[in-house]
């Protein structure tokens, strides 16, 4: 015989209550009874199986568990506010009483509410005065479910935009990124906060300063003359940050090039690099002011100017001839950078394929290992090329031997010299050479 409802209320069996509900929705009306039983037990898990059912318990439920708000059990009042969050939208008729409740001395009511507020998303004058209230409570877990909750409740939240940014200050860095993401998530309205955004970019905390870029970045065009004044910020993370916004923007215009090229010469290298990598965000149109910035840089920058080049792949071809010119520059580190992004500027080109193939002779083994490896990259263009490559698979350093192969199996010329002297490669020292040379065979074999 099965037990009653009753029962598995007092015995909280809410998988076979919502078993049962699932089976004969009219259930639900006797749970709706049990609410106002005078066993706490079975009033909390009534309650709790009302939320659980979410917007299929219905506006009475909802009207019923409001009832409640004021229950002497402070777990009752808990579990009425948590469970007003798990029905919803429908749930909007209860958020004045909720909103009532972010006063409750118990804290872990104040979260609920604040954190059911936002799930509801009714957006009136007293959930935004109860949000912003609790957006200061002295527990953090208030504030930031209150911080979240606005964010939910999106663009009609926008009035309490000034003290969201105020909440960018708080104490708890769990707080201010909370608080910078749902201004993000209001939307346009956070255009009159973009000043306080771009001056909150000095954060300590990295978490902060990324949730504002992001929200920079969702504003758009209008926050570009907020972020050229930071790039005039005493701070240098303000500025490297303003710098990391304007590339993820992605919108190309003369001065934003103009302003990132200045940046090229910051004082402080973390603030040059960023400006690199979002020069290299932008495209083709970033190669020209890279490839003069490399004629005043010294090696660090140097390395990080190249790889934004390589980064921005073949269409960046023009700087082809200064990347050459780079691999005999007197810093091997520059030379490596060079030859190992010639692999992605230089497809087809003869003249990236000559000067790789001058640099298998140079005198250091890491750059000959990255022209080797280049050379497999650039496409059918290094077959002239394999003449050199075949005396680099005898090279005295192993990385080089691996990466000559390597190049050869997917250049794939087909000559019996070419298959030899790979065959030779895979009785070699190094296991990892020996497995190169096998699968650059492999390699060639299916290719032809």
């Amino acid at each position: 015989m099965s037990a009653s409802l009753e029962q598995l209320l007092r015995d909280a069996r809410i998988d076979l209550i919502l078993a049962r509900i699932e089976k004969d929705f009219s259930v639900i009306e006797e749970v709706l009874r049990n609410v106002d039983s005078d066993s706490r037990s079975i009033r909390f898990n009534s309650i709790f199986v009302l939320g659980e059912l979410g917007e299929k318990s219905g506006e009475i439920a909802v009207h019923k568990i409001t009832e409640y708000l004021n229950d002497d059990d402070w777990s009752i009042r808990r579990e009425v506010a948590r469970s007003l969050g798990k029905i919803g939208k429908i749930a909007s008729t209860s958020t004045n009483e909720l909103s009532k409740c972010c006063s409750d001395d118990e804290e872990s009511i104040r979260v609920a509410v604040v954190t059911s507020l936002g799930k509801i998303g009714h957006v009136t004058e007293d959930v935004l005065k109860v949000l912003s209230h609790a957006l200061k409570d002295k527990n953090e877990q208030v504030r930031i479910g209150a911080a979240n909750a606005l964010g939910l409740l999106g663009t009609e939240a926008y009035e309490i935009i000034p003290d969201l940014m105020r909440s960018i200050s708080d104490p708890s860095w769990e707080v201010r990124t909370t608080s910078a993401r749902a201004m993000s998530s209001i939307g346009k309205g956070t255009i009159k906060a973009i000043p306080t955004l771009v001056n909150a970019l000095d954060d300590k905390d990295w978490r902060v300063r990324y949730h504002i870029v992001n929200t920079l970045k969702e504003i758009g065009e209008e926050s570009i003359p907020h972020l050229f004044n930071a790039l005039n910020h005493k701070n240098r993370v303000v500025r490297k940050d303003a710098v990391d916004a304007l590339g993820e923007l992605g919108i190309k215009t003369p001065e934003i090039f103009e302003k990132l090229i200045l940046m090229l010469k910051d004082s402080k290298e973390e603030v040059r690099g960023k400006a690199a990598n979002s020069l290299r965000s932008l495209g083709k149109d970033a190669v020209p002011a890279l490839i003069r910035a490399t004629k005043t840089a010294n090696t660090k920058m140097k390395i990080v100017i190249i790889s934004a080049i390589g980064g921005i792949g073949v269409v960046a071809k023009e700087g082809i001839p200064d990347l050459i010119s780079l691999l005999n520059d007197k810093k091997s580190s520059v030379q490596v950078e060079a030859a190992r992004n010639l692999g992605s500027i230089g497809i087809d080109s003869e003249e990236t394929m000559l000067a790789l193939e001058i640099a298998l002779s140079n005198s250091k083994a890491i750059v000959r290992r990255e022209a080797a490896l280049s050379l497999g990259k650039i496409g059918p263009v290094a077959r002239k090329a394999v003449p050199s490559l075949l005396i680099a698979l005898e090279d005295n350093k192993p990385d080089v031997r691996w990466r000559a192969s390597e190049a050869l199996g997917k250049i794939s010329v087909n000559k019996p010299e070419i298959i030899s002297a790979l065959e030779n490669l895979m009785h070699d020292e190094c296991d990892y050479v020996c497995e190169s040379a096998d699968f650059a065979i492999d390699n060639i074999k299916e290719n032809n």
